[in-house]
């Protein structure tokens, strides 16, 4: 099974960049599932059902969230009955919306699991335990699960894939929208990269305008980001598993400047 995962998609050009690689990829490396990070696809910050249904018509089955999860008030009117989008599942257990789901696609089922971290983020439940409580729950239907790791810090997401080895198919880290080179498969099949990266703007930093964030630095005063124009970067990983045992085969970093 050939599966696409993008990472953090930013504002309108960042579904634009998605939109366009996704059909090319789906033809080059014969794509049969395609989940994205999408907590900033509305604007820079949240999402919205517009979005949601716009990233669906793009190609992606599955949408993971984060930390922004409720940065757009209206996504509790949609997200307990959209299938489709995780937010984190170590969130209060009371708020709307589910921590893990099972995708259908043509070639079977896959689930799908959204955890965020504590180092240098909000204080909410184990990330660690959250896991173990779903992939329990998701092993009753599928062989193979794809988390998406959202967290700040490298440390906390090595220490979730070596955790989790063999008993998923592969953690991929999300959030600080920079792509890390370290991608690989984990002694036990559980493929492996601290963070996928982002799909977004490419001359912003880390898809925002420049000026706005550095002058934020500079005067420590409350700045409105806004998100960045030019060149888009698209940033993805793709992994061949094994339908049978559940392991990653192959993984491998996409990372591409487009003019959209």
């Amino acid at each position: 099974m050939n599966l696409l995962f993008i990472g953090d998609i930013v504002g309108n050009p960042g579904r634009k960049a998605a939109k366009e690689m996704i059909k090319r990829l789906k033809k080059e490396k014969e794509i049969d599932f395609c989940f994205a990070n999408g907590e900033n696809s509305a604007g820079g910050s949240g999402i919205t059902y517009v979005v949601a249904q716009e990233l669906y018509k793009s190609g992606i089955q599955g949408i993971t969230l984060g930390n922004h999860t409720w940065s757009k008030r209206e996504v509790t009117n949609f997200i307990d009955s959209d299938k489709c989008i995780v937010r984190p599942a170590n969130y209060p257990t009371e708020l709307p919306g589910f921590g893990s789901t099972v995708i259908k696609g043509e070639k079977g089922e896959v689930g799908l699991l959204n955890i965020m971290g504590r180092v240098y983020m909000d204080s909410i439940d184990c990330p660690f335990k959250a896991a173990e409580r779903e992939i329990e729950h998701l092993k009753n239907f599928v062989k193979i699960i794809v988390i998406d790791m959202h967290a700040e810090a490298t440390s906390e997401k090595h220490a979730l894939a070596w955790h989790l080895d063999g008993k998923v198919s592969c953690v991929l880290g999300t959030h600080t929208h920079v792509q890390t080179a370290d991608e690989r498969i984990l002694p036990f099949g559980t493929g492996y990269i601290t963070d996928v990266g982002m799909t977004g703007p490419y001359d912003g930093i880390i898809g925002v305008e420049r000026e706005r964030v550095i002058n934020k630095f500079i005067t420590h005063m409350p700045t409105r980001f806004e998100v960045a124009h030019g060149k888009v970067q698209f940033n993805g990983a793709y992994l061949e598993i094994d339908e049978k045992t559940g392991k990653t085969l192959k993984i491998e970093r996409i990372f591409e400047v487009l003019e959209v």
